[in-house]
């Protein structure tokens, strides 16, 4: 189940809704139904690149959707460092499980009952220990909280309906969670494109006066800003590959990135438009 945008971004103070906080990791359902199997969203099997989570709490029967992260120095989510265990096979970096809701207890599909009913059978599937969590479930004023998520640094809150039609929805994208993001906003340069696929290529400017590319910008590119790149691009592309077309840094854009990376790339940048 996934969540839609929440309008304009904005959380809002709801007697019908929880909050919780955005988790900034890898997404995953666990299943311990004979034996433990970890699957990410793209149900992709990982079981065995996280030897920690067989010390497992779920009885039989379980089966739970959550994120995988990698806590920091701070107590904070660590999206870089959970990618890096991910993708490592030497890196031991201890992760954590959170889970925020149950779709199968005690060998039962419970996806019909409501959000309410759902986190009460969550409470009960399991003890927390050191590498299985439950999600902390904030009832009041959203608007509040949101406030001080984003001033911790922290990815966003989740807005979660608990009326009456809130069963879980599986692959199905869902109004019944809505996602307020912790964008960070920033303007830079264009200094290139990508042929197939179209996309941005965007750097900033470096200490020493040059442009630093910081990533490729796939998200909020409509054909009109396409178009629009078009008539200026054949006196701007001064060279090409197979697969990129680079540009003098003239037009600059502004941008909405989950945060800055530890070595300075944008994260899940979003073109937003461009600017003089």
């Amino acid at each position: 189940m996934l969540a839609y945008d929440a309008k304009d971004n904005k959380p809002f103070n709801s007697k019908n809704h929880i909050a919780e906080l955005k988790l900034d990791g890898l997404r995953c359902i666990i299943s311990n139904m004979d034996k433990l199997y970890v699957y990410t969203r793209h149900n992709n099997l990982i079981t065995n690149k996280f030897p920690e989570l067989y010390n497992c709490p779920l009885p039989e029967g379980t089966i739970l959707d959550g994120v995988l992260m990698v806590i920091d120095d701070q107590g904070k989510p660590d999206f870089e460092a959970m990618s890096t265990r991910f993708l490592s096979r030497k890196n031991k970096t201890p992760v954590i499980f959170c889970a925020f809701d149950i779709l199968r207890y005690k060998g039962i599909d419970v996806t019909g009952l409501t959000l309410l009913g759902r986190k009460e059978l969550l409470d009960k599937a399991f003890i927390e220990t050191e590498n299985y969590k439950k999600v902390k479930v904030f009832e009041g004023n959203a608007v509040e909280y949101f406030k001080q998520v984003r001033g911790r640094g922290l990815e966003g809150i989740i807005m979660k309906s608990k009326k009456e039609n809130s069963k879980y929805e599986i692959e199905k994208r869902s109004k019944q969670w809505q996602k307020v993001i912790n964008w960070t906003y920033a303007d830079v340069y264009i200094s290139g494109y990508r042929k197939n696929n179209f996309a941005l290529l965007a750097s900033i400017d470096a200490a020493d006066g040059s442009k630093f590319p910081v990533g490729v910008i796939e998200s909020g590119v409509t054909p009109i800003h396409q178009k629009a790149l078009d008539s200026l691009k054949n006196r701007l592309v001064f060279k090409e590959d197979k697969n990129f077309a680079y540009m003098e840094p003239r037009i600059m854009a502004k941008i909405k990135t989950k945060n800055w990376s530890k070595n300075g790339k944008l994260r899940s940048p979003v073109f937003i438009e461009f600017v003089t």
